[in-house]
């Protein structure tokens, strides 16, 4: 079964059990992906999203915006509506593969780094570029540069 499936299976079994909050995020997360797919077609690619590595990307991007969120909604005294965004948040990330805990990820990259032959900071580039390849929305991009530029720098 696709992630797709997944997540319309998902949002069938909501809606029969009525939780408002899952019913209300797969809807938005259906909604981001028609919205990726149409996207993707007016930019001249003759394809939707790969299958599960472009959507994990989008669910990242998803989870990322609603940290954000979480961030303004406590800064504003919001407690409601950060613990809203919590919630899709373990929403989101049920449909996404695990992420990489530090250590696997320092491993990971140090891995990268050996691949691509990497000596210096300049080459912080390929080193990244192999990372998205293989570790798409298993870890957090931000963190992987920083681990890339200690153990490059």
């Amino acid at each position: 079964m696709s992630l797709r499936d997944s997540i319309n299976a998902a949002l069938k079994e909501a809606m029969k059990s009525g939780d408002k909050r899952r019913v209300s995020t797969l809807r938005l997360m259906n909604s981001a992906i028609k919205d990726k797919d149409i996207n993707s077609r007016s930019d001249g690619h003759d394809s939707a999203l790969t299958p599960d590595a472009g959507l994990s990307e989008l669910f990242s991007k998803m989870v990322k915006q609603r940290h954000e969120s979480i961030a303004v909604y406590e800064q504003g005294g919001r407690p409601e509506l950060a613990e809203a965004e919590r919630e899709e948040i373990a929403i989101i990330q049920g449909f996404m593969p695990k992420q990489l805990s530090d250590d696997e990820a320092k491993a990971a990259v140090a891995a990268a780094i050996k691949t691509v032959g990497a000596a210096s900071i300049k080459d912080m580039g390929k080193v990244m570029a192999e990372l998205k390849a293989k570790y798409t929305g298993q870890m957090d991009m931000a963190k992987a540069g920083g681990i890339v530029k200690s153990l490059l720098g």
